[in-house]
């Protein structure tokens, strides 16, 4: 079997992602969000968080995973409503906010700022900047400079780690 480069270097992209970091619940390097230090979301054990959680939802949000691009129905949403983090329901983004970016990923142009946390992830050989559910620590995706208008921001999120409600 020929490896091509692209394959090799997807494989080692999945590698990194799949393995990345520590457990969300400790999120070293992680903004401060004091607003939510004592929140019960954040004492769950890693255990809880598995039982509360479906699989996929469970990788991306507890241990930093990435979904396949292409398979969160998410992507393709379209109605009136908002996008909640999956492990503790927090509202991080409106539906009107959502854009077809293209990359198989659910973006958003703008998000709900004091709902997030950001830190630096340097998991693929470049600094990119990676978000999370300010209340439960939940890992989301990362924010991209090359968004539309108004914000010029793409907020790429996993859609494992979303759940969306209708208005």
């Amino acid at each position: 079997m020929t490896l091509s480069r692209r394959t090799l270097f997807l494989g080692a992209a999945a590698a990194a992602l799949s393995g990345c970091a520590a457990e969300a619940q400790q999120f070293p390097g992680a903004r401060n969000e004091p607003r939510y230090a004592r929140d019960p979301w954040r004492q769950l054990s890693d255990a809880q968080w598995r039982e509360r959680l479906e699989p996929a939802a469970y990788r991306v949000l507890r241990h930093e995973g990435t979904e396949r691009p292409g398979t969160s129905a998410l992507e393709h949403e379209q109605r009136r409503g908002a996008f909640v983090c999956a492990g503790c329901g927090l509202e991080l983004f409106r539906s009107e906010w959502k854009y077809q970016s293209g990359t198989g990923w659910p973006s958003f142009f703008r998000v709900i700022e004091a709902n997030i946390g950001t830190k630096e992830d340097n998991t693929l050989f470049t600094p990119r900047t990676e978000y999370h559910c300010a209340r439960c620590l939940g890992h989301q995706g990362h924010v991209f400079p090359d968004g539309p208008r108004p914000s010029g921001l793409r907020y790429c999120n996993n859609g494992a780690a979303l759940r969306f409600v209708a208005a």
